[in-house]
Order: C-alpha cells, then sequence, then structure tokens
C-alpha cells in the first residue's frame, strides 16, 4: 500500500514536471505580437504605397524622356576688334544691360569724329547754297524789273516812231502840194527814220533783258537743286554719324537678358570678328521639355496641370501646366530623319516633345539649367483620391492583414502544442 501511495503521490509531481517544459515552451519569431504589429505597420506602408502607384497611373502620364531646357542667346560682336577688357567668366549670373566684354573703341572714336567732322561742312555748303539762291532770287527780280523797263521803253518808243511815221505821211502830201520845202521833208524824213531805229532798238533790248530774266530763272533753279543735293548730303553725314556712334555703341557687348554666362570662347587681348561667337547666355526662364510616346498623347491636351519631380535636387516636386506638344515626332526634325519607304520597315513608337511650364520661378540651392533630368507626370483625368483616403484603405487593409495573421499564428501554436502525458 505504502507503494503505491508512494507511486500515486509521485504521479502529480512527475505530471507537473513534465507539464512545466511545455508551459515554457517559447513561440516562434514569426508568431509573436511584435512581429505581427511591425509587419502589420510595413503592410499598411506597402497597402498605401502601392495603392497610391495603382490610382496614380489611372490619372496620370508620366515619363522619364524629360530635360530641362531654357532660352539660350549666342553672344557675337557686330564689329571686329581687340578685346580690350573681358567683364565675366564662366558661369556667372548677369542682369539685362550688364556688360560682358569690351572691344578697343580707339578706331570707331575716330570715325564718329570724321563723320562730325564732314557733317559741318555738309551742312556749311548747305547754308553756302542757301545764301547763293537768295542773291539768284534777287537778281531775278532785278531782270524782270529790267525787262519791265525796256518794255515799257519800248512803247514808249514805239508811240514816237508812229507820231514820226503821221508826220512823215503829212509832209509827203505836203511836199507834193508844195506847201513845204524839201528841207522839211529831209527832216521829217530823218525823224521818223531814227525814231524807227530806235524802237528797233528798244524791242531788242526788251527781248534781251527778257532772256535775262529765263537766264536767272534757270540758274535759280540749278541753284535750289544744288541746295537739295547739298541737303540730302548733309542728312547722309548724319546718317553716317549716327552710324558710326552705333559702331562705337558695339563696342561694348551687353547681355540682351537675365541668365547665366557660359561656353565662354574668347580671352581679354583676343582679335574678334563679326559674327564669332564669344559665349552663349542661358536665361532664367526654365521650362521641360518632355517626349511622350506617341500611345500617351491620347488625353494629353494644353492646360493640364504636371507634377514635376527633379533629380538633381533629390526628388523634390514642383508644380506646373502643359504649354503645347510640339505637332510632330522628335525624329521628324533630327538630322537624319528616318526614311520608312523600304524593305525592311519595323515600326517603333515614337516620342513627342511637350513643352511644360513652371507655374512659379525655380529657386534652388544651385544653378539649374537645360539637359538636367526631370519627371514630369501630367494629370489627365479630373478624378482624384486624397491621399488621407489611401492612407485609411491601406491602414483597414493592414489591420485586417495583422488579424488574420495573428489567428493564423494562434492556430498553428495550439495545433502544434504537446499532448499530456499522465499515463505510465
Amino acid at each position: 500500500m505504502d507503494d503505491e501511495h508512494t507511486r500515486g503521490a509521485g504521479s502529480p509531481a512527475e505530471a507537473g514536471g513534465i507539464e512545466a517544459p511545455l508551459n515554457n515552451h517559447k513561440p516562434s519569431f514569426w508568431k509573436r505580437r511584435p512581429t505581427i504589429v511591425a509587419g502589420s505597420v510595413m503592410l499598411a506602408v506597402l497597402f498605401f504605397f502601392g495603392l497610391y502607384y495603382i490610382i496614380d497611373s489611372f490619372t496620370h502620364e508620366s515619363t522619364d524622356d524629360a530635360f530641362l531646357d531654357a532660352t539660350t542667346v549666342s553672344l557675337a560682336p557686330r564689329v571686329a576688334g581687340q578685346i580690350k577688357r573681358l567683364a565675366v567668366i564662366d558661369n556667372q549670373a548677369v542682369k539685362a544691360g550688364d556688360v560682358l566684354a569690351e572691344i578697343d573703341p580707339r578706331d570707331f572714336e575716330i570715325q564718329v569724329a570724321q563723320k562730325k567732322t564732314a557733317r559741318v561742312a555738309a551742312d556749311a555748303n548747305v547754308k553756302l547754297l542757301l545764301s547763293s539762291i537768295e542773291l539768284l532770287a534777287t537778281q531775278v527780280g532785278t531782270a524782270e524789273a529790267t525787262a519791265n523797263q525796256s518794255e515799257a521803253q519800248a512803247a514808249a518808243n514805239q508811240a514816237t516812231a508812229e507820231r514820226a511815221d503821221a508826220d512823215l505821211k503829212r509832209a509827203e502830201d505836203l511836199i507834193r502840194q508844195r506847201i513845204i520845202s524839201p528841207q522839211e521833208f529831209d527832216t521829217a524824213k530823218a525823224v521818223a527814220a531814227s525814231a524807227d531805229a530806235t524802237l528797233k532798238a528798244a524791242q531788242e533790248k526788251a527781248a534781251s533783258d527778257r532772256s535775262k530774266i529765263a537766264e536767272s530763272r534757270a540758274e535759280l533753279d540749278a541753284g535750289r537743286r544744288a541746295w537739295e543735293r547739298a541737303e540730302a548730303q548733309a542728312d547722309q553725314a548724319g546718317v553716317d554719324v549716327q552710324q558710326a556712334d552705333l559702331n562705337l555703341s558695339y563696342t561694348r557687348i551687353t547681355a540682351p537678358q537675365d541668365g547665366r554666362v557660359t561656353q565662354k570662347a574668347v580671352e581679354q587681348g583676343d582679335y574678334v570678328q563679326v559674327g564669332q561667337r564669344l559665349m552663349a547666355l542661358v536665361a532664367n526662364d526654365i521650362y521641360v521639355i518632355a517626349n511622350f510616346k506617341e500611345t500617351q498623347l491620347r488625353n494629353i491636351r494644353p492646360g493640364q496641370k504636371v507634377r514635376i519631380t527633379m533629380d538633381s535636387l533629390g526628388g523634390r516636386k514642383f508644380a506646373g501646366r502643359v504649354e503645347s506638344i510640339q505637332a510632330s515626332s522628335g525624329a521628324a526634325f533630327s538630322l537624319f530623319p528616318p526614311e520608312n519607304a523600304v524593305g525592311n520597315y519595323v515600326k517603333v513608337v515614337q516620342r513627342v516633345p511637350v513643352k511644360i511650364l513652371f507655374d512659379q520661378p525655380v529657386e534652388a540651392a544651385h544653378v539649374l539649367g537645360p539637359g538636367m533630368s526631370v519627371v514630369p507626370s501630367v494629370r489627365v483625368n479630373g478624378f482624384e483620391v486624397p491621399d488621407v483616403v489611401i492612407a485609411v484603405v491601406a491602414i483597414l487593409l493592414a489591420i485586417a492583414a495583422g488579424f488574420v495573421w495573428s489567428r493564423v499564428a494562434n492556430r498553428n501554436q495550439h495545433g502544434n502544442g504537446l499532448p499530456a502525458m499522465g499515463k505510465d
């Protein structure tokens, strides 16, 4: 009995000794509650980004074949000469009107002085000819007065000659009647002949004076033509002065707009020719040229909003809008356009440049310029799902997944537990 009692009394201890290791058995790492919670959080993040990407693919069209661009002006001299001063360096920011380089102006200053002297001489010639015209006009008036006087004298002489002729006719009648003496008749005849001669001389003088009027008027007209030509020459001299001043101003090469100096290809002391490229000026009007596939253009329209991500700024996003779509593919204007009328033609999806403008001027800690990579995303559909809604849905999905995970873990834990060993 004692043995049986002893054996019976030791059974619970033995049972307890067997159950103790079972109760101290730890679940696996993937079944622990902190692991499930952390996994649920990670699932929420994955669900958020996954839903965001899916929704974004339905509402946006994007491409990584996009680059920054800007208005680039090539600067070249308009006059030839030696660079006297170079006022900028590579990549320097300048404002509109700033002096970039200066050509030696001494030759052009001499030309300005010469042209101004020629203009003074031309103006003096104009004044001289104007005085000559005034003198010729006075001579015309004098000739007209002389001609009028000669005509009046001729008219008086004509009256005297007519009276002498009448006296001669009466003397002829009287001499036939023997009333007057032959001496008186000869006197009347001589007077008539003298009056006729005087009349003829007066008429010739009047005709000569009238011709002098025409000659004076012709000289006056010639003087006026010469004055007009001198005025034209004076105007030309004035234009030459303006051109010389303009050439002198061209010795100062200034920035036509705000921007940054790039590709500087000149140094102080170089002799430059007209039209020689000196440097380029990249303006601050940065925009984006995005090369979308032609299959993406179905819903892209000017004015649509764009989200622009810049690689050089660590993925920073900017707002923009579609400004225009090029009316051809990029390959159509390449150096060697594709020739598709060949036997081995293979269809390739073409890309079309789309110009995108920033809503606000881009302000960055470092320089932005043409050629830098960006990723534009154009909103092509009107509906929009707020990020808060996406986050809530992701959290709910993560909670559901965590709940299922924990149930499965608990079920596996109970299913794998060891049975009680109370039998001999």
